[in-house]
């Protein structure tokens, strides 16, 4: 039996939640409350040392890494849809792909998340209260993006990170321009991956993701939200505000 834990559907969780769905694979889903810190609780960090989600367990081994995840699950549960092209050139732009997402695309994103909605759980958080959460997280540069959050990011490192945002955007958009996927004309882990970071963009980031601006990118993400396991994934698993 499959056990996957996770926040709910967005950015990391969401690339093998959707993965999962989209298989049709039976899972036990465990949903961590991030307001609550459980993914530093002790029990978690005894799945996952790094206090980090997602975590995908089978059989009692433990998977992590969300990406990682992705691969595995089509690895060791194949089922009649493929989320990998069929042609080894295409399962390596693929993999470009979803390496860009996790070493680029979602870093970006990932700091304005922290400086506009993360920094809001640890801001009523007196200083000892703080520290204690902080003292539960193992990575130190987790540690140093929490004080961050409570303090604030340097602007100069926000900006940065909305430019790295609007190339990452322009370069989806171009690429979709003349490509209804992202890899090898079929739907699959490159586009799970990126769709993750991308999907609510539009809200998030509406000056940059729109109609006008990115209407190949903005039609993908339509795209994607209409395939009926992302309705039933998003149907079934509560979003987090």
């Amino acid at each position: 039996m499959l056990r996957f834990y996770s926040f709910g559907p967005g950015a990391n969780s969401l690339k093998p939640m959707l993965a999962l769905y989209e298989k049709e694979l039976e899972f036990e889903h465990k949903l961590l409350n991030p307001r609550k810190f459980e993914h530093h609780s002790d029990w978690y960090k005894a799945i996952n040392p790094r206090g980090q989600v997602p975590a995908l367990e089978d059989n009692g081994r433990i998977i992590t890494e969300s990406t990682v995840i992705c691969e595995y699950l089509e690895d060791a549960h194949p089922t009649a849809l493929k989320l990998r092209p069929a042609d080894p050139y295409d399962v390596a732009q693929m993999r470009i792909w979803t390496k860009w997402v996790d070493e680029y695309f979602c870093w970006c994103v990932s700091t304005i998340g922290w400086h506009r909605h993360v920094s809001k759980m640890v801001e009523n958080l007196s200083d000892a209260e703080f520290e204690e959460m902080v003292a539960r997280v193992p990575i130190p540069e987790q540690q140093v993006k929490w004080r961050r959050a409570r303090e604030g990011f340097p602007q100069d490192l926000l900006d940065e990170e909305m430019r790295k945002i609007a190339f990452s955007v322009r370069k989806l958009d171009d690429h979709l321009a003349d490509n209804e996927w992202l890899a090898g004309g079929v739907y699959s882990l490159a586009d799970i991956c990126n769709f993750a970071i991308a999907n609510g963009m539009e809200k998030g980031f509406a000056d940059l993701v729109n109609a006008e601006d990115t209407p190949h990118l903005v039609r993908w993400i339509e795209q994607i939200n209409a395939r009926p396991q992302v309705q039933r994934l998003f149907a079934n698993v509560p979003r987090e505000f």
